[in-house]
């Protein structure tokens, strides 16, 4: 469905290839998708959703988005967990245009930098490059401690102040033996974000699919977002694509 042609390779796009095989720059990756999606009935009267990071180098790909499907409903939070919930589902499905559909576009993000760092991004102003996602990289320390004390749980956050880190957390540590276990848990660690992220999203969507009115249908592509320096495209890599119907059925995979 999602092919990639050529593009030119750095030390970031080079690592891409070698490490997240399949994914495909921003720019194709949209023009793929609204190809994909026409024969379906998606078009001018399509909402666009996202749930991706807050972090300021993901709003790329939400305004090419954007520039294909028109403005988006956000259900994201750190890391790009929906934490929205079943509330922003239902929200977002009654904006959506009479007769119309939404697409949903989720998924954690990675950074890779110009040396070809996976988990660093050179950023905008800054010298060297930094953590990104710098959210994912504190679960991950959270989770490696917990894991390494024997801990399978965590507490629930009794107060609002950090209370989505600490649920990214809560959410990472299913797969704390997987990271521990990789020969690169840097290029793991997205892998098992969107893991927990496919759960959250399915089990929201399984919630609140019946507030899509009429034959509307709801389309999830759920990958990874791949950051990159200043002057090299961004890249996702599509991992899920499919069609539910307003009952959360599975119609179409793409």
């Amino acid at each position: 469905m999602f092919r990639l042609t050529k593009v030119a390779f750095s030390g970031a796009t080079d690592k891409i290839a070698k490490s997240f095989t399949g994914a495909i720059p921003n720019s194709q990756i949209v023009a793929s998708l609204s190809a994909a999606l026409k024969p379906h009935g998606y078009g001018s009267d399509t909402l666009l959703a996202t749930s991706l990071c807050c972090d300021e180098v993901n709003r790329t790909l939400e305004k090419d988005l954007i520039d294909e499907f028109g403005d988006n409903f956000s259900m994201g939070g750190l890391a790009g967990f929906p934490f929205g919930g079943v509330t922003s589902f239902g929200a977002m499905a009654h904006h959506i245009p009479a007769g119309g559909s939404c697409l949903i576009v989720y998924g954690p993000h990675v950074g890779v930098d110009a040396d070809g760092v996976v988990g660093q991004v050179n950023r905008r102003g800054r010298e060297g490059s930094g953590a990104c996602c710098g959210s994912a990289a504190a679960a991950a320390g959270f989770v490696s401690q917990q894991f390494a004390a024997g801990k399978k749980d965590s507490p629930t956050p009794k107060a609002p102040l950090d209370a989505q880190q600490a649920y990214v957390g809560k959410l990472l540590l299913p797969y704390a033996e997987r990271l521990s276990e990789s020969p690169d848990p840097a290029v793991e660690l997205p892998f098992a974000l969107f893991d927990a992220q496919k759960a959250f999203m399915n089990d929201i969507v399984n919630a609140a699919a019946g507030e899509v009115a009429g034959e509307g249908k709801i389309a999830l592509l759920g990958g990874i977002q791949i950051n990159t320096p200043e002057g090299d495209d961004d890249y996702f890599l599509p991992i899920e694509f499919e069609i539910r119907d307003n009952k959360g059925k599975v119609v179409k995979k793409l």
